[in-house]
């Protein structure tokens, strides 16, 4: 017999799967953000009669695909509809009080989707634990800001998250979660989202814990260089850079320009024609503005904003290769690039990039400048955001995934995104095959899932909190090892950099 749950906008018809869990799909949080709700903040859904079947996954997010050869890398589905604000949940025992992890997922803001089978929450509820996905808006319709005069607000794609939250806050009792005890987790957007999250005062109390994997609370543009960015996507389209007439263009057109305003900032990486954009490579993020977020993250969570949340946040060891190695761009870079990256991302000339040599000899340039901007994207934001964190009254454990991919002859190293069904101990769904080869380690799943849960339960991953002298970090590898203060030379010079 399929389960019935109330929600307060109406019940839900599930299913049953293996081992008895319990599965709710497709239940909208929010109203479809279409006609006069496109550019506006997320609004309750309408109440609906009678038993909503939630048997099935649901619309999803517009975005345009993958470019080559991402396409064959990242797992996507796309579920065409406009009611795409909406959210799935596992449980095993609906009438529990049991721990909750909300999963934001990745896509550069752009892409991405909660309803990946991949994401699949099986395991976290079999393990006691209530998990749940959900969609948020993208691109330009979820982050779109066009300056101080715009009379809309900002970042509605966070909204979206934050109206996910309440809806967690507000129902999750009738599925056997307990709503005192939320952890929000994620993975690259999905991670830099909660780390916006820490620092937006309309997400203050609606999750106790988070964990961040690849993304901490770096990465947000300017009010000006989000400006910047809608008057070029404006250009593009040939049309004023007004709300009302990005609202007219057709989607496909919209998805068309955005994908050509990234390739003009990654093939011009100017910041004085696209700002910080230039660096991070994303013309569509959250954007500081004086409304939702009123300060830059990590400021405003170095000042105290998240006091007392725990966090469990840390990277992969090669993450940037992703991004170099399948489109052959490392065996392009020189020594010369190189010296130009580091630069820009502000480590000192000739001395910064000859601490990295030191670090790995024999690395060629391609390695020498991945292993550089690993750092600046996302080892650092990590580190920065324990430290913040532990001043402030909380517990803050690190962790380094080092597995290495098979694929591309291993020279992808422990990549982007090749942590992700580790943590969801979900290695055999054949979407993340291309990255995970024919026999990914299992004990490092097991590990891995294990350390999740129990961070989402207690509140402790198995290893010592991160905090001066010893800076623990636990490394997630075919021999696992907790070490003190690894890379300990190229941390301290970028403290120096402060």
């Amino acid at each position: 017999m399929r389960p019935v749950l109330a929600t307060r906008h109406g019940l839900v018809r599930g299913v049953t799967g293996p081992a008895g869990i319990a599965g709710f799909r497709n239940i909208p949080y929010a109203a479809a953000p279409t006609g006069p709700l496109r550019f506006a903040p997320p609004r309750p859904p309408a109440a609906w009669d009678g038993i909503r079947d939630a048997g099935a996954y649901g619309p999803t997010a517009p975005q345009a695909p993958y470019p080559p050869p991402m396409d064959r890398l990242l797992p996507e589905t796309f579920v065409p509809g406009d009611d795409f604000l909406n959210l799935n949940v596992w449980t095993p025992e609906p009438a529990g009080r049991l721990p909750v992890l909300v999963w934001l997922h990745g896509g550069a803001f752009s892409n991405g989707c909660g309803s990946l089978t991949g994401y699949d929450g099986t395991a976290f509820a079999r393990d006691g634990v209530v998990l749940v996905t959900l969609n948020y808006r993208l691109g330009v319709e979820g982050f779109l800001h066009l300056g101080p005069g715009d009379p809309a607000r900002a970042n509605l794609g966070l909204l979206d998250q934050i109206a996910a939250l309440e809806w967690v806050r507000d129902n999750i009792a009738s599925f056997g979660g307990d709503p005192d005890r939320v952890t929000v987790f994620g993975q690259s957007a999905g991670a830099m989202s909660i780390g916006v999250l820490l620092a937006m005062p309309a997400a203050k109390g609606l999750f106790h814990r988070a964990a961040l994997q690849s993304g901490a609370a770096h990465h947000a543009l300017s009010s000006e260089s989000a400006t910047l960015v809608a008057a070029r996507l404006a250009a593009i389209l040939e049309v004023p850079p007004t709300r009302p007439a990005l609202a007219a263009v057709p989607l496909d057109r919209l998805l068309a320009a955005q994908l050509r305003l990234r390739g003009e900032i990654a093939a011009r990486p100017d910041p004085a024609l696209w700002g910080e954009a230039a660096l991070n490579l994303m013309p569509f993020e959250p954007v500081v503005d004086s409304d939702t977020l009123p300060h830059a993250p990590m400021d405003a969570i170095a000042a105290g904003a998240a006091a007392g949340v725990d966090v469990l946040v840390g990277c992969t060891s090669d993450e940037f290769r992703l991004f170099t190695v399948p489109s052959g761009l490392g065996a392009l870079v020189t020594d010369e690039l190189v010296e130009r990256a580091a630069a820009g991302y502000g480590l000192p000339p000739g001395s910064g990039v000859a601490a990295y040599r030191a670090a790995v000899p024999g690395a060629s340039p391609g390695e020498v400048f991945a292993d550089i901007a690993t750092d600046w994207f996302y080892r650092l934001p990590a580190l920065r955001l324990a430290e913040a964190q532990a001043r402030h009254g909380a517990r803050a454990f690190v962790y380094e995934f080092a597995w290495p991919s098979p694929a591309f002859d291993g020279a992808l190293g422990a990549c982007h995104a090749l942590d992700v069904p580790f943590v969801f101990d979900n290695l055999a769904d054949p979407a993340f095959a291309p990255l995970l080869g024919d026999h990914p380690p299992q004990e490092i799943a097991d590990s891995m899932h294990a350390a999740w849960v129990s961070f989402a339960t207690a509140g402790d991953p198995g290893w010592p909190a991160y905090a001066a002298p010893q800076r623990t970090v636990r490394r997630f590898a075919a021999t696992a090892a907790t070490g003190r203060d690894p890379r300990h030379g190229l941390r301290t010079l970028w403290d120096g950099l402060r």
